[in-house]
């Protein structure tokens, strides 16, 4: 594993299909037995489908969105898997985030893991990262069986460094540290730190199955910041979109943006031939991001709902979803700003309704807004082209 600010991301190689695997496993039959997910047009550029439970769609696009999990946490909600987004372009997938059980859907969705080459992390929050060391420890470094889906190779990893310093306690007083020695590790320590709360697995692993050792399979980038004065007591001033990673598919851009305390939290672009998406990460209102969505495709945006009913929520947690988010209500108005004609909302979280009225969260959304929305469900594709 390697640690530096920024540079190309792996090409992977075309490996074995899953299908293969499943067959000898005599699973094949079963997996082809789920109905295919039915597409319909939107309006606007995109397309949209879902995938039925246990089905492997085919068929992506040149450049295709795949909602692998859109719950916001960190509670759990049974219905729905954390976040975590997939970029298919041209055959190569790029993950964004991943949130609780984004393997398992990554799996599920039909992608491959030997076509995954770069994984992008807006920001540390257990939520967004709960499944990522999975994708090594679990995806990459399982016994070379033939017909097994695994990584091809190392896959880019690229997200916040260390925050380096702590806010306050919200309402005042002292609050426990954890690692006082080291209280806001970023993503290179997080990565190394899990290579060693696994190492008696991997250890055992590597010497009696002869799998790959896990730490060849990350190829870690803490992204470097431009010289504008960011820091924990200033987490986004404003500042113009920089380049994060270059490949022979996409070119990846990133903000900042603020997310109550957390530091470094990113926003990220993704240009390709076919047309650009935007994520937002978590955010609440910035200038910053709609200066980097600015003519996407499509921007895929978090949201909150604390309105419509009674809120049962402590003045910490009201406080940090109102610092910290862009309720429903209000997204649509950042979209137009930006002049994109499809907005996907994704990491949800609804205070008054559970779950979701997704009709009365697409009517909240169109709200100063004269594009598609699209309230994002998991394992739902969307065609950009």
């Amino acid at each position: 594993m390697t640690f530096d600010s920024c540079c190309s991301a792996v090409p992977s190689e075309k490996g074995l299909p899953r299908r293969g695997f499943l067959g000898a496993l005599g699973l094949g039959a079963v997996v082809a037995s789920v109905a295919a997910c039915a597409s319909t047009d939107t309006p606007a550029a995109a397309s949209v489908a879902t995938a039925a439970s246990g089905a492997a769609p085919e068929g992506f696009g040149p450049l295709e969105l795949v909602l692998l999990g859109t719950e916001a946490g960190p509670p759990v909600e049974p219905s729905a898997a954390g976040i975590s987004t997939a970029l298919v372009v041209d055959g190569v997938t790029y993950v964004i985030d991943c949130g609780r059980a984004s393997l398992t859907q990554y799996v599920r969705s039909g992608l491959r893991l030997a076509d995954l080459r770069s994984i992008f992390v807006t920001h540390l929050h257990a939520d967004h990262v709960a499944d990522y060391y999975n994708y090594f420890l679990l995806g990459g470094s399982g016994p070379n069986i033939q017909f097994r889906d695994v990584l091809s190779g190392p896959v880019g990893v690229y997200g916040p460094g260390p925050a380096g310093g702590l806010g306050p306690k919200f309402g005042g007083g002292e609050a426990p540290t954890i690692s006082p020695e080291n209280p806001t590790p970023g993503i290179a320590e997080l990565t190394r730190k899990c290579h060693e709360a696994f190492a008696y697995s991997s250890n055992s692993f590597m010497r009696d199955t002869g799998v790959r050792d896990v730490r060849t399979l990350a190829d870690v980038h803490e992204i470097t910041l431009p010289a504008i004065g960011a820091t924990f007591e200033n987490t986004s001033p404003a500042m113009d979109p920089f380049v994060v990673m270059e490949d022979d598919r996409v070119k990846v851009s990133a903000v900042l943006v603020p997310h109550g305390p957390i530091f470094p939290a990113f926003a990220f672009r993704f240009d390709t031939a076919h047309g650009s998406v935007t994520f937002s990460g978590d955010t609440t209102y910035s200038e910053n991001l709609v200066r980097l969505a600015q003519g996407s495709d499509v921007l895929v945006h978090e949201a909150v709902n604390v309105q419509g009913g009674e809120v049962r929520l402590p003045p910490a947690a009201l406080d940090h979803m109102l610092q910290s988010h862009v309720e429903v209500q209000k997204v649509g108005e950042i979209a137009q700003r930006a002049g994109v004609p499809t907005l996907v909302i994704s990491h949800l979280i609804d205070f008054v309704t559970t779950p979701i009225d997704r009709d009365r969260w697409k009517a909240w959304a169109r709200e100063g807004y004269d594009g598609e929305v699209i309230v994002g469900e998991d394992l739902q594709r969307i065609r950009v082209s």
